[in-house]
């Protein structure tokens, strides 16, 4: 198959990426072109043993992070006026906010971003984390903690905490839930499934819905639960036991997909 055959698909994606990188339409279009002059140069900077989506991404990011352009100093450039979640992004150094955005917004797996940024799977975790902590710092909102297990809610609050939020509440159970997100207004839900009286998480999450707009998260042992195959399935979801690492990146997609969405969080007291 040729060069254009395989890059070809991948381009609208690319372009999106691109514009996310450099804060506008415009500019990330000539990084894309920049990619296509030099491959047409050196066929070689396009990675035939990836996969033709990884690949492309490989031989873009080689071009964005050879040039100095690409420094921190490109925050102070002059960008197309984008929604509050595109300026957060911008606001992140540079190769943790090409992390997060080939994990949270390109669909790449941890496994294929390591390959696009040449990085071992371990840096891509802590690239992550960084991205995560700063996501954190620019949107810090109040989470209401939905957990029947002390150990778990504590651990969980800790998290939130290292990642610059306020933990608002802890409920045990569906009925102090709903009344917590009715009282507190969090920005944030991080919900079991099974609470302490037998009530469910998700009938909470429902009620809590109706009145609060939050992104959820749902920290469950008993994932096959939700993860049915029909609709609605939730957006969020981590499986217990959790690690750290994958709450936080979590965490920083739901707040991230929700300022996208067109709402604000909750700013922490």
């Amino acid at each position: 198959m040729s060069l254009a055959a395989l890059v070809g698909p991948q381009l609208p994606f690319l372009r999106r990426y691109a514009r996310a990188l450099s804060g506008g339409q415009a500019s990330g279009d000539a990084y894309v072109v920049a990619m296509l002059e030099a491959l047409v140069e050196d066929p070689t900077l396009f990675d035939s043993d990836c996969e033709a989506r990884v690949a492309t991404y490989r031989a873009f990011s080689r071009i964005w992070n050879a040039l100095p352009l690409n420094s921190a100093a490109v925050a102070a450039r002059g960008r197309e006026a984008g929604a509050p979640a595109e300026r957060r992004v911008e606001g992140l150094t540079p190769l943790p906010r090409q992390a997060f955005l080939l994990t949270a917004v390109e669909g790449f797996t941890c496994e294929q971003a390591a390959r696009v940024l040449e990085r071992s799977l371990a840096d891509l975790s802590q690239l992550i984390e960084v991205a995560g902590r700063e996501i954190g710092e620019q949107v810090a909102t109040t989470v209401l903690i939905v957990e029947d297990e002390p150990i778990i809610a504590l651990d969980l609050e800790s998290i939130m905490k290292g990642l610059g939020h306020q933990v608002c509440g802890n409920a045990r159970t569906r009925a102090e839930a709903v009344e917590m997100a009715e009282r507190l207004r969090p920005g944030l839900v991080l919900a079991d499934i099974r609470l302490a009286d037998g009530s469910s998480g998700l009938e909470a999450v429902d009620e809590i819905l109706k009145f609060l707009a939050a992104p959820v998260i749902f920290i469950t042992a008993y994932p096959e639960t939700l993860l049915t195959g029909q609709r609605p399935e939730p957006t969020f979801l981590i499986a217990k036991p959790f690690e750290e690492a994958m709450v936080r990146a979590v965490v920083s997609q739901a707040l991230f997909f929700d300022a996208r969405a067109g709402r604000e969080p909750a700013t922490a007291a």
